[in-house]
């Protein structure tokens, strides 16, 4: 199971072990974004810290329904005890994690400052 925390802005953010393929790790504080159906989304200062694969630019489009340009680079996170790869968008504002990557887990959380975040595996 995975354990992170609610905060005093009532967002879900949870620590994530990151690295690029063949590097070490880095815990990441990122938070849930529900509406992000991608994995994961790193400032471009922890992709540059991290020394992550560029693997090309993507057009995305963005909750306000504009679309926009971003890079996209390759990383491995350590997900319910499993390594995994995984695409990271490059975007300037804080570290988020998506719905790709929670796909199969149950989420369960008290959204109340403070109050637990648990992400587990289905069985």
């Amino acid at each position: 199971m995975m354990a992170g925390r609610i905060t005093p802005e009532l967002e879900a953010i949870v620590p994530l072990e990151v690295r690029a393929l063949g590097g070490g790790p880095e815990t990441v504080h990122a938070v849930l974004d529900t509406g992000f159906s991608e994995a994961l989304a790193l400032p471009f200062a922890t992709i540059a810290r991290l020394g992550l694969a560029y693997r090309g630019n993507e057009l995305v489009t963005l909750a306000d329904g504009s679309e926009t340009e971003v890079g996209m680079y390759r990383a491995i996170v350590e997900w319910h005890g499993h390594v995994r790869p995984v695409t990271v968008f490059a975007v300037h504002g804080s570290a988020l994690f998506g719905m790709a990557l929670v796909a199969g887990s149950r989420v369960t959380l008290d959204a109340v400052p403070n109050g637990p975040v648990h992400i587990q595996p289905l069985a």
